[in-house]
């Protein structure tokens, strides 16, 4: 019960720092092993740094985009709904880490070679794929402030469903780019299955509450 009921003060100056640092990890073993620290602890990039690196900063997007739809899910079966104020920041925390994957392809990979990019985009699928997921978590990372959500209104909720849609696509992505050893995407893929499918489930019980609700109120 006390979990349930924790103050704004307390999830905003307690809960809400405690993740940002955690959610920053991540990213700071990334930023250590480019420039070699702690590498008995943390490892190295191996042969292929810029690959290495690039996979691994893309790893954590997907695996952010799947915390953020974790959120709901949990707010309703453990009926805490203070948990939904931890949602944009996960989001954005998934924007960060993708956006950070796709500068890695782009200056280090590519060497801002456009005309390679383009053909890479046009002609490898898992890269088409790629770049629709950035778009869409750009879009709502633009549109993540209380502010654009009062100015779009009902559109705000039709552009922030997209994270379903990034989500499949995230997963889609990086199965076609390991081409042959499908076993992590696979999980991401049944992760992925079991959230979006938890949101039908409870969307048909809802509907089931609401309808035996007015069943007993009409007698």
């Amino acid at each position: 019960m006390a979990l349930r009921q924790l103050s704004i003060v307390t999830i905003r100056r307690g809960i809400k720092p405690i993740v940002f640092v955690i959610c920053l990890i991540p990213l700071s073993i990334a930023i250590a092993r480019i420039f070699g620290l702690f590498e008995s602890y943390i490892g190295g990039l191996g042969a292929n740094p810029v690959e290495s690196l690039m996979d691994y900063l893309g790893q954590w997007g997907l695996r952010f985009i799947l915390i953020a739809l974790l959120v709901s899910p949990l707010q309703k079966l453990m009926r805490i709904a203070w948990l939904g104020q931890f949602r944009r920041m996960l989001g954005l925390f998934a924007f960060t880490y993708v956006l950070s994957h796709f500068l890695v392809y782009l200056l280090l990979d590519q060497g801002l070679a456009l005309q390679y990019i383009i053909e890479d985009v046009l002609e490898r699928p898992f890269i088409t794929l790629g770049m629709i997921s950035l778009t869409l978590l750009t879009a709502m990372a633009v549109t993540s402030t209380n502010g654009m959500r009062r100015r779009l209104k009902a559109n705000w909720q039709r552009i922030h469903y997209g994270t379903y849609v990034v989500a499949i696509l995230g997963v889609w992505h990086y199965w076609w780019q390991v081409k042959s050893d499908i076993a992590e995407p696979a999980i991401y893929a049944l992760i992925t299955f079991l959230l979006l499918g938890s949101r039908v489930v409870f969307k048909i019980l809802q509907k089931r509450k609401r309808q035996a609700s007015a069943k007993d109120q009409n007698g």
